[in-house]
């Protein structure tokens, strides 16, 4: 039975998720909680990291090292930064970037990381199991950025669009996609758009959206954990 790891940057996020299982045990490490449930064929293992790469990448580090899990899922909601991505669609990332890592100053193109170069690759066969998963939803998949800020403005989010490629913006995927490849843990991470910089009252779209965007990806995950072997 494979261990799954499931990190959720808020408690909105998670606890759509958690209205659809049972059974938890829970795990208190570090100040986190860790929610432990069987589903299918696997056992899972729930956190809320908090939002921020630094969060995320804690949390990462302690599914691996602690609940020696097999795979680790980061999803809950994004951010539109291409105006072919609108709310409630679903992102799957095939790679992840750091937006705001920047080392022009020793010559490194903007998003490089030394010795692991702009962008990480999720695995494929966890990208192929999204990739076959019915939803009434438009799924779409490509590059998610990551960065330690809240993209609410069309130029930025554009200028992060032309620059990486990227089609959605959100604070933790990346981080979790740096540890997992240093630690050699297969990945993946999936958002639902629950906002868009294009919008106006962008904050206020966010509100709104986030509990439907999480609901919508919480079917989704569900329909995923049935999948993976």
């Amino acid at each position: 039975m494979k261990k799954i790891g499931i990190i959720f940057a808020m408690k909105e996020e998670l606890d759509e998720v958690k209205k659809e299982l049972k059974n938890f045990k829970k795990h208190n490490i570090y100040e986190l909680i860790i929610y432990e449930c069987q589903y299918k064929n696997t056992t899972c293992f729930l956190l809320e990291s908090g939002i921020g790469k630094v969060n995320a990448a804690r949390s990462t580090q302690i599914l691996i090292d602690i609940m020696n899990v097999d795979y680790i899922l980061n999803v809950g909601v994004a951010g539109s930064i291409s105006r072919e991505i609108n709310k409630c669609d679903i992102v799957i990332g095939e790679k992840l970037v750091q937006h705001d890592f920047d080392l022009k100053v020793f010559n490194y193109e903007k998003g490089v990381i030394p010795n692991l170069g702009k962008y990480i690759d999720c695995d494929k066969y966890l990208i192929n199991i999204a990739k076959s998963i019915k939803t009434s939803s438009k799924v779409v998949s490509g590059v998610i950025s990551s960065g330690d800020i809240f993209i609410s403005d069309e130029h930025m989010g554009s200028k992060i669009n032309k620059k990486f490629g990227a089609l959605c913006v959100e604070m933790e995927g990346a981080s979790i996609a740096q540890v997992c490849y240093l630690c050699k843990i297969p990945f993946l991470v999936i958002r639902s758009i629950s906002d868009s910089p294009y919008e106006k009252d962008n904050h206020i779209t966010f509100e709104e959206f986030l509990t439907i965007s999480s609901n919508m990806i919480s079917k989704f995950i569900l329909q995923f954990l049935e999948k993976v072997e």
